[in-house]
Parts: structure tokens; sequence; C-alpha cells
């Protein structure tokens, strides 16, 4: 999962998500889908939609996005729906990862998809500076500002155009831990970093590696560092670094990088050390949490909402095998939330493009994949009922209590070549930093080098 040029107040700040804690995020469990006090809604826990979509019988629509397994699934259950609606045909197009390179490709060869999924801010702000991308239709623009804060409208728009529809949005900043390794060491939920460390220390001793990083995908790094550097650093500060605003090789950004050296330096408490870690993809991360009962592969991994679609793929219940804290607080600093999100854009300015980002606006089509689980929508207007756990439930009601108050994930407001392409920029330096961790000095140099050189270009 991962997230320009520019930001626009967007990673969940700190206030409104640390509310988590306070709900009992880590304790909830499963309800049955019964969300009390809420109201306005149908049975099935779907708000009443006045939303109208024209007749496309006979059009043919692609939507090109880089999601795979699950995602894709879910996703196309969405399409699914839109086409019963509409009559249209719809087919997904499976984009390589960066998918703006993709669809320069694509935009090349004269054969764009209509609506594109894009999941940095950077991508929206780079396909409109190319004038790849269409604006809004005022049907899809009475969706946006009747059902998203501001801030999330924000986020997709260039220049005071509305471009894009939040679709799709993550709380990065939970840990994910296995109960019964937790029970079995007598650790508990730590509220600081330094808490953190010492849990991880605990389960360690008691003969199960605490914690699992997926380092093979690179932006699972770039969630470790923002996490930290937003708590520690403050956001005036991560604000000024996403615009490039201070450089990398800043005071704040070592500190933070000393940090998380605490823990990268540490390789007996890593599943696999650094090496096994950069081999070990995001979803492996999960499913080892979340298998061989108590004694798995690792106790605890960090990542967003999403991860509970891979620990529906694992033996363990959410809730009571599979519980989740929030990032702890760093320092002296409250502790952090980062959000991410995937926009849908049109490539053209047709009916059914317009159409299908009109219905993406709406809580009829969040409805859907919320339904299912691993998904989290910014659309203030689906009810939270919709969610199939308390846990996703409590989640959803504090991102949107945040309102406009939220950062976005810092490397996806970056250009993308310095903060989303795999094997490149931040994910690269922070790759090779999991290795090294000892080498601060070195990896700011090259993280300078490469973001002065990509937000030149």
């Amino acid at each position: 999962m991962r997230t320009t040029l520019r930001t626009r107040k967007a990673a969940l700040t700190i206030t409104a998500l640390t509310t988590i804690a306070a709900l009992g995020l880590a304790g909830c469990g499963d309800d049955g889908g019964k969300d009390p006090g809420s109201g306005g809604s149908t049975k099935d826990g779907s708000t009443k939609s006045d939303l109208s979509l024209p007749s496309l019988k006979g059009e043919k629509i692609e939507v090109a996005a880089v999601w795979t397994g699950p995602e894709q699934e879910n996703f196309t259950k969405v399409l699914d729906e839109f086409e019963k609606r509409t009559g249209a045909t719809v087919t997904f197009v499976p984009a390589q990862d960066p998918i703006v390179n993709f669809l320069g490709t694509k935009i090349a060869g004269g054969s764009p998809p209509d609506v594109a999924m894009l999941p940095q801010v950077g991508a929206i702000q780079q396909a409109a500076a190319q004038k790849w991308i269409k604006p809004l239709g005022p049907e899809a623009k009475a969706q946006l500002a009747k059902n998203y804060a501001k801030g999330w409208q924000d986020l997709g728009s260039v220049g005071g155009t509305q471009y894009g529809v939040y679709f799709k949005a993550a709380n990065k900043s939970l840990v994910w831990y296995n109960s019964a390794a937790f029970e079995n060491a007598g650790a508990s939920e730590p509220k600081t970093w330094k808490d953190f460390l010492a849990t991880a220390e605990t389960i360690s001793a008691s003969g199960v590696t605490p914690v699992s990083i997926g380092g093979a995908d690179g932006w699972t790094l770039t969630d470790w560092f923002e996490n930290i550097y937003l708590s520690q650093a403050g956001p005036q500060k991560y604000d000024q670094l996403a615009k490039h605003q201070i450089k990398w090789t800043d005071a704040s950004v070592t500190q933070a990088l000393t940090t998380l050296g605490e823990l990268f330096g540490k390789p007996q408490l890593i599943a696999g050390g650094a090496n096994g870690a950069l081999q070990t993809e995001f979803p492996a991360s999960v499913t080892q949490t979340f298998t061989g009962g108590d004694q798995p592969k690792a106790a605890m991994v960090f990542e967003g909402d999403f991860v509970t679609v891979n620990i529906g793929q694992t033996p363990a219940k959410l809730g009571t095998d599979a519980k989740v804290f929030p990032f702890p607080a760093v320092g002296s600093g409250p502790a952090p939330v980062v959000t991410g999100g995937d926009a849908a854009v049109a490539l053209k300015d047709t009916k059914g493009a317009q159409a299908l980002l009109t219905f993406l606006a709406s809580p009829d089509a969040a409805k859907v994949w919320a339904g299912a689980g691993g998904f989290l929508s910014p659309n203030k207007a689906l009810d939270a009922s919709a969610y199939p756990n308390d846990t996703l439930r409590t989640i959803a009601k504090a991102l949107i209590a945040s309102g406009d108050d939220f950062r976005f994930d810092m490397s996806d407001q970056m250009p993308q070549s310095f903060g989303g392409t795999p094997g490149k920029g931040e994910w690269k330096a922070l790759q090779d930093f999991l290795k090294n961790p000892q080498d601060v000095a070195g990896t700011q140099a090259r993280l300078e080098a490469d973001a002065a050189k990509a937000y030149k270009s």
C-alpha cells in the first residue's frame, strides 16, 4: 500500500487518532455487524442513497490499478455493482508499479484506460502536469462535496481543479500482534517507543522473534520512518520534509534514523534478521506473524488497517488471536498516525468514466468493499455498520472524526521517482539502511542527493 508534489495537510495526526486507544481498539472483536447508535441506514449497513447513474448499456470502460490478490478481487466486486446499475462492461486492467510509468506507456501507445487508481498524491500531480487526466464532472464533484471532508477533496485537486476521488484510505500507524505470543511472554501493549523496544526484548527472551518486517517492499520501511519522524519531529517538520523545504541531512532526520536504528540495529529482534526481512514481501510479513500458534515466526507486524486482509488468510481470528495497538509515541511527541489512500482519476472525458467516478465518490460503492474487509473509506456518508467487525469500525470512525486535521503518507506526497519507485530513491536508501543501520550520515546523504534530483526534475 503506498500514496506531489505537494502536501495539503495530509498523515492523520496525532490527537484525532490516538482516540483509537481510548476506544479500546486492541480488545475489539466481531459483534456480527451491529453498530449501536448509528442512524439513517438500511438493514445491510448502507446509507440510504439517492445516487442516480446514467444508462451505459453497450459502453466499455477500462480501469487500471496496481491492486492484486484480495484487493483486486474486492475492487472487482465494486465494479460489478457499477455494471449492474448502468449496463456498462467494465474491465480491470492490471498495472505495474509505479503506475505513472505504466500509464505513460499506455498513453504513448494511444490506448490509455478510461479510469486509473493512483496510489500517490505525487502521481496525481504528475499526471495533471502532463495533461493526462480530466477534471471531475459536475455529478462527481457534487458527490465529493457532499461525502468528503475538505482535506480529502484537496488531496485530489491540482491548482484548484478537482481531478481525483479518494476511494480507499489507510491508517498506517497500527501494530498488529499475536496475542498468544504476547501472553506466553507476559508482554503488554506498549505506549511509547522505549516500551516497544522493551516489549520486543521480553518477547525475544520467551523464544519468539518479536518483529516481522516486509523489507522486500520498500514502502513498508518508509512507513516505519514516517511514523517515528511525525511523532518525534512534529507535524511542522513533517510538512517541511515532505515538501523538501528542509534537507534530508537535517538534524531531525538524523534523530529519526538513529531511533529507527535502535530496532534495525538488533537483527535478533527481526524475523530472519536484516537479510531475511529484505527477502520478505509484505503479505508474508503478516501471515508469518499469525501462523504457527503460540510459536509464530514473529509476534508483531507494523502496518495499516489493510493488514486485516492478510490476517484473514491465516487461522487467526481478528480481535482474539490477532489484536492491534497504535504505533507508540516517540520521545516527547504524541503517538503518530499516518494515512495513505488510492484516488480514482479519469484519463478519458467520457460519460462512462465520469459516471464511474461519481459512483466511487458515493457511499454505495464504498459499502461494497467495506463489507468484505481490508478496506477503509474516507467517505463520511458511509455508515460504520457497513464494516464487518468492531476493529475496522473503530479505525474507520477515528479516520472520519479527524476531519481535515490529518497528515498524508510522506513518501506518497513526494515525486514518485524518489518516494514511490521500487529499487530507487527512499525505498532503496531505507532498504540499505536496514542492512547497515549504523550508517546514518551516509543514508542521509544518499536520501538528499536522490531527493534533490527528483524535486529538480
